[in-house]
């Protein structure tokens, strides 16, 4: 991006540039997004249990609360992205973010029957909002990866560091279902054989061989059980 470069009066920045300012690109424009986190999440909460968190706490006139958990968008994208989503309401979800420890990077879907561009566009996002977190506004910031079917491991991984720490959500599908459980594993395989990370951070089940055979192989796994199955054993 040049600075010194003229802009016409009246433009604006619609396509959020401003978070991949001096950012490297890998493949396919894919913006490097670093590991800022320093420690591990103690807890792990969704987007909308952080801004439920965030209206009790201001309603009661707590304007500077912090709490102790990470925030995830392992969620419907309905309730995040769009219009009135964390791409385009970017302010008011660095006001809510601020008062977390941290944040894994937004988890942009890339379902099978997307249109390739559009699987693409999902991963930039995801590099892009987490290195704006990162690195611009000094957030502690864990990647989180996602995959399709194997047409998307030539870029799901790029802008990932090698040898770090990484999250995955498996509440939407993953290994519980047999009909995922080989796109998943594939996935997962390929995920370990470029960015061999040292620790995994799962939202939802960690349950399955897949994941035993990566204990064995000394691969620090840690599993927070999802909102709704905490609902479940509740009952």
């Amino acid at each position: 991006m040049n600075d010194n470069k003229q802009v016409r009066a009246g433009c604006k920045d619609i396509w959020n540039a401003f978070m991949v300012k001096d950012a490297v690109f890998c493949e396919h424009d894919i913006p490097f997004c670093p590991t800022t986190a320093k420690e591990l999440p103690k807890r792990i909460v969704t987007w909308e249990e952080a801004k439920a968190i965030h209206r009790k706490r201001i309603a009661k006139g707590d304007r500077d609360y912090h709490v102790d958990a990470f925030v995830c968008w392992y969620i419907d994208d309905i309730k995040f992205d769009g219009p009135s989503g964390i791409w385009f309401r970017w302010k008011n979800t660095l006001r809510i973010l601020r008062h977390f420890g941290g944040a894994i990077t937004p988890d942009f879907s890339t379902n099978q029957d997307f249109p390739e561009s559009i699987k693409t566009y999902a991963t930039y996002r995801m590099r892009a909002y987490g290195y704006w977190l990162g690195e611009i506004e000094g957030l502690p910031v864990i990647n989180n990866v996602r995959w399709g079917t194997d047409e998307t491991f030539d870029y799901c991984f790029a802008g990932i560091p090698k040898n770090s720490i990484v999250a995955i959500g498996t509440v939407g599908g993953g290994p519980r279902k047999l009909e995922d459980r080989k796109r998943f594993e594939e996935g997962l395989d390929r995920m370990m054989e470029v960015l061999s990370p040292h620790t995994i951070i799962i939202y939802g089940s960690a349950k399955g061989k897949c994941f035993d055979d990566l204990r064995d192989k000394g691969i620090h796994i840690i599993a927070f059980q999802s909102r709704t199955a905490a609902a479940f054993e509740r009952r």
